[in-house]
């Protein structure tokens, strides 16, 4: 990466590093002036030390929550390409199954998760699948409009050359879909952490195994709120991890079609 890159990369990260800055403080002075109890609103200070005291259990459980979510990110992936390719074939095949698509989207994953527990256990599978279900629509949809949102022109000009539709598909559609699918997936990494931390409400990895879900039901629960509130916030760093390594192989992937 040259300097510039890593210049402007510095440059953009600014911003959001200064107005988290002023948020700690506040945080901080609103508890120190309001005097908020320790089990309601815990200071960044007591966050910091739990999270400091607790950082191998805190990693471990991240780790764990990745591996869901990832796992999950990269099944919704293959899925919703297939799904995608399905649709921009057939319109009837679009019609037909399209609105199922959409219900997975709007029934709540609390009340999907339960059953994909029940239907295939505890363990990793589930918490990859929960994650799954919650991160496929985005890629169906943008997908599917990559496919099918192609130049009049350009089809004209495919036909006129009498190109089959293999040809077309490959050499046409599928370019024309590239930065719909990576907008799809940039979408769909902060949702597979979700769908990976509400699966971890549910699902157990095994004895003494758990993720970043698990840890914030069980610290909740024990009003141990300064280890929640760093358990919140590796999962939101997880989520922003994620989220910045797809955008950086999306950008770099998008660019190279361009060219």
């Amino acid at each position: 990466m040259t300097p510039a890159r890593l210049r402007t990369l510095a440059l953009g990260a600014l911003p959001p590093l200064l107005v988290f800055g002023v948020v700690v403080l506040l945080w901080h002075a609103a508890v120190t002036m309001l005097r908020l109890p320790a089990y309601l609103v815990p200071s960044p200070l007591l966050v910091a030390e739990s999270a400091r005291a607790n950082a191998g259990m805190l990693l471990r459980a991240t780790g764990l929550t990745a591996l869901g979510a990832l796992g999950g990110l990269a099944l919704s992936f293959v899925v919703g390409v297939l799904v995608a390719f399905a649709f921009s074939q057939s319109r009837l095949v679009q019609r037909c199954f399209y609105p199922y698509a959409i219900f997975l989207q709007t029934v709540p994953v609390v009340a999907i998760a339960p059953l994909i527990i029940i239907w295939f256990g505890q363990g990793y599978l589930s918490v990859v699948l929960v994650a799954f279900v919650i991160s496929l629509f985005p890629i169906v949809t943008n997908g599917t409009a990559g496919l099918t949102d192609v130049d009049p022109n350009l089809l004209e000009l495919f036909e006129i050359h009498n190109a089959s539709r293999a040809q077309v598909l490959w050499k046409l559609r599928v370019p024309n879909s590239v930065p719909y699918l990576v907008n799809g997936v940039r979408i769909s990494s902060g949702l597979s952490v979700i769908g990976a931390i509400v699966g971890e409400f549910f699902a157990s990895y095994g004895r003494d195994r758990f993720g970043l879900g698990y840890l914030i039901q069980a610290t909740s629960g024990l009003l141990d709120t300064a280890t929640l509130f760093a358990a919140i916030l590796a999962s939101t760093f997880l989520g922003l991890a994620i989220f910045g390594a797809v955008t950086l192989v999306g950008n770099a992937i998008v660019a190279r079609w361009k060219e």
